[in-house]
């Protein structure tokens, strides 16, 4: 039996390799309920206004009191767009519109896969969310770079940069491992 997001197991679960697969999963010795340990999706944007990026401080852990885009996990039942849409209303109150897929990043080491898109403000109106401490509006020169709470925020504005150059644009993923920016 295969798992999805409402079944559960009806009976104490073991460690073993089920039948047609190659690696160990939780199975139920009552009902043979596969329970699977997937990396989860983090959903964000970059959002501009008139040249000015979206970064909310948060509020919570893990980095509080850094810097970040508007981004989180994605919930069942939302497409990514969706999930990115949600995220900044939740963060900023921020109503945006989606312009692209900007990048995916696989992060193994805390097996997420991040997946960020380039947005537009509808309005500069902005707001704190209950994740975020504040929220600003600020030009490239004066965004926070030592104070930034993960690699992946360093990465997907250096790649929304790349995205509004008139050079042609394709989808990012992880930087050049010499590249990436360290977080302390």
């Amino acid at each position: 039996m295969t798992s999805d997001n409402t079944a559960r197991p009806t009976g104490p679960t073991v460690l073993k390799v089920p039948e047609g697969d190659t690696l160990e999963r939780l199975v139920c010795e009552t009902c043979g309920f596969i329970h699977y340990k997937n990396p989860v999706v983090v959903v964000g944007s970059v959002c501009v206004w008139r040249d000015k990026f979206l970064l909310c401080r948060r509020a919570i852990d893990p980095r509080r009191g850094f810097w970040t885009l508007p981004a989180g996990y994605l919930e069942l039942g939302e497409s990514t767009a969706e999930g990115a849409a949600r995220e900044a209303w939740e963060e900023a109150c921020a109503k945006i519109e989606i312009e692209a897929l900007l990048a995916v990043y696989d992060i193994p080491r805390i097996s997420q896969v991040q997946i960020f898109y380039a947005a537009r403000l509808a309005t500069p109106d902005i707001a704190p969310g209950e994740e975020s401490l504040e929220t600003r509006l600020m030009d490239w020169a004066d965004i926070p770079w030592d104070d930034l709470a993960f690699p992946s925020v360093h990465w997907a504005l250096h790649d929304h940069r790349a995205y509004s150059s008139p050079s042609p644009y394709t989808v990012r993923g992880n930087p050049d491992p010499d590249m990436i920016p360290r977080t302390p």
